[in-house]
């Protein structure tokens, strides 16, 4: 079969393929359509082979194709989920004893804001559970809201210095 024929037969049966119901139609059809419309006859074993082959690749593509949107559909649920975790999109997360969760840095450490004794204090702690409570423990570290602006102040030259550590490595 020469290439000419090869790429008419190709282009009609992927037309044919685009236009149709796939879970309707059968190689059989396809090729029949195909045959009409190109004035060809396709059931001769080499023609029928790359009519089948077509449709084979064809499938192969589509089915890809379903997979990445399955996939991009899942991620883009994932990142909605963590932007409305993260941003609190209007709902703000607190805990048991009304203090805000400003985030989640593993499913045992946790960034929150609480006053004690009038003060305000951003809070770096580990939490177990309870009784089906999340309870607080003696692992973590409680910082006044000047040392909280000290500390973010220098968080660029904590970064330099991680960055700097990791090169060496």
């Amino acid at each position: 079969m020469d290439s000419e024929t090869s790429n008419k037969i190709e282009e009609t049966v992927l037309e044919i393929l685009k236009s149709c119901n796939l879970d309707e139609v059968t190689e059989l059809k396809i090729r029949k359509m195909a045959s009409e419309k190109l004035g060809l006859e396709l059931s001769d074993p080499t023609r029928k082979a790359f009519v089948r082959q077509v449709v084979e690749k064809f499938l192969a593509e589509e089915q890809a194709k379903a997979e990445a949107n399955e996939e991009e559909e899942e991620e883009e649920e994932e990142e909605e989920d963590n932007k409305k975790k993260s941003s609190g999109a209007g709902d703000k997360e607190y805990d048991d004893d009304g203090d805000l969760i400003v985030c989640r840095l593993s499913h045992k450490r946790r960034v929150t804001i609480t006053e004690f004794r009038g003060k305000t204090l951003v809070s770096i702690r580990e939490y177990y559970n309870k009784d089906g409570k999340e309870l607080p423990t003696a692992k973590g570290i409680s910082l006044t809201a000047e040392q909280w602006a000290t500390f973010n102040k220098n968080i660029p030259a904590v970064e330099k210095a991680i960055k700097k550590m990791e090169s060496r490595a």
